[in-house]
């Protein structure tokens, strides 16, 4: 046997709960906050973690995997280098979706909106809160551009560090935060025979509606 028929012969079933309508919030920000907290009791180390879309002036899309860092009634935020690709991306095409992936609850949650860059102090604020290793690789670390070899970039943050032994770390100007302001959310259970439950909210008129969708 290949091992690509090797991989279409895996299978596995979806048992862990089902979702019904009445259980659906009809504020999507606390069925996302309940499904968090679930998500937190099980798997904490993992629980933040979410997958980044984003796409360039052209279409072209590329993800990847960051950390949530805080969500309220305004939206999700995370953090990161402004030149980076998402943010090079996010400057040309300020629009993208978050999708979280809780295995062992067998739930998925896609968010889509658009997205906005927090002011510098918000970023700035988080940025201290980091651990000082952490401030030191974002300070020194152009993100996505090429490099020699690593050994460069660990010159850079002793060179750092010394520079600013037993002071605070600046927050760099291009280091900073987003928040995507939600106007779409789907919510996945996993089910038998890939009889799945997905409900989707979408935004109309300030108004959220919630409806089905066949799996």
């Amino acid at each position: 046997m290949s091992e690509s028929s090797e991989i279409s012969a895996l299978r596995r079933e979806y048992v862990a709960a089902g979702l019904h309508r009445e259980q659906m919030q009809a504020d999507p920000m606390l069925q996302f906050e309940d499904w968090m907290q679930a998500a937190l009791t099980a798997h904490p180390d993992d629980a933040t973690s979410m997958t980044l879309a984003t796409a360039d002036a052209e279409g072209w899309p590329s993800a990847r995997i960051v950390l949530l860092k805080r969500y309220d009634e305004r939206g999700f935020c995370w953090f990161t280098d402004f030149r980076s690709e998402k943010g090079q991306q996010l400057a040309q095409n300020p629009k993208a979706e978050l999708l979280f992936y809780w295995r062992g609850l067998e739930r998925q949650v896609r968010i889509r909106g658009r997205v906005e860059q927090l002011p510098f102090a918000d970023g700035e604020t988080y940025f201290h809160q980091r651990p000082r290793g952490s401030q030191l690789s974002a300070a020194v670390s152009d993100q996505t551009q090429p490099i020699d070899h690593r050994i460069t970039l660990e010159q850079r943050v002793a060179k750092l560090d010394d520079k600013y032994a037993d002071q605070v770390v600046p927050c760099p100007e291009t280091w900073g935060g987003y928040c995507l302001v939600p106007e779409h959310f789907e919510f996945w259970q996993g089910r038998e025979n890939r009889l799945h439950d997905r409900f989707r909210y979408t935004l109309a008129a300030d108004q959220w509606r919630l409806e089905r969708l066949q799996p």
